[in-house]
């Protein structure tokens, strides 16, 4: 049990910087059964058409910088201030401007600005998006839902996920409330399978909203039961709860 703890420290203590899980998923120590839809793919076609971009709360900028052929003018928001300068580094030389943002209800940008704005797994105000789009433009966005892992916090003994009402029809229901056109709306639960639980372990240190109290020590016992599970099964695994949304911002009338 010394040489576990130890091992699990080790992880907790592993750097994590920005977005990147490529010290679990690049390794084989975690990975993600595909969506049913590709958040990429359904940007393609709007990129090729806009001249200007918004990506809200863009991490450390490492899904923007794979996004090819990028609007002339390409801004970027991240609230997480260690995220910034990671993501200025990679971004910048693209021509992307970063801004750091602490209110998402107040975004530093005119109205009309951008002829796309996206979102990946990042709060939104639907009345701020509106007015920095241009009408008849889109917004497309992926979400987190609240059933995100929650045989995780089960089997952890931790409360549920804590946005427990962030539901595809939520979501849909304040947009269109707020004046949106719903274009597109899909959701899934793809399972998300760890083969050691040291990566589990470094996956909740990046992702401390899913279990706020996690430590290594608080959740030993039941850190070792799922260690001793992973060593007679070879791997365990836990559902995820995706939503996707493309709505326009319709032209007055």
């Amino acid at each position: 049990m010394s040489e576990l703890l130890d091992l699990l420290t080790d992880e907790t203590n592993h750097p994590f910087a920005g977005w990147d899980f490529s010290h679990i998923t690049a390794t084989g120590r975690m990975a993600e059964a595909p969506l049913s839809w590709s958040y990429a793919s359904k940007l393609l076609m709007p990129l090729r058409e806009a001249q200007s971009l918004l990506d809200m709360g863009t991490g450390g900028g490492e899904y923007l910088s794979m996004l090819q052929t990028l609007p002339p003018l390409t801004c970027a928001t991240e609230g997480y201030t260690p995220n910034v300068p990671v993501a200025r580094q990679r971004l910048e030389p693209l021509g992307v401007k970063v801004y750091e943002v602490d209110d998402d209800g107040k975004l530093p940008f005119t109205d009309n600005q951008f002829d796309l704005v996206i979102n990946r797994h990042e709060y939104y105000d639907p009345t701020e998006v509106m007015r920095v789009l241009k009408p008849g433009h889109h917004f497309i966005t992926q979400q987190v839902g609240s059933t995100n892992e929650n045989d995780l916090n089960a089997l952890m003994g931790a409360e549920a996920y804590q946005y427990k009402d962030w539901t595809l029809d939520f979501a849909t229901k304040q947009l269109q409330d707020t004046g949106w056109h719903i274009v597109e709306q899909r959701e899934d639960h793809p399972i998300i399978r760890f083969f050691d639980v040291g990566a589990i372990v470094y996956y909740l240190k990046a992702i401390p909203w899913q279990i706020p109290d996690f430590s290594v020590e608080g959740y030993f016992d039941k850190l070792a039961k799922i260690h001793a599970h992973i060593e007679r099964q070879g791997s365990i695994d836990f559902h995820r709860d995706y939503f996707l949304i493309v709505a326009e911002n319709p032209i007055a009338q």
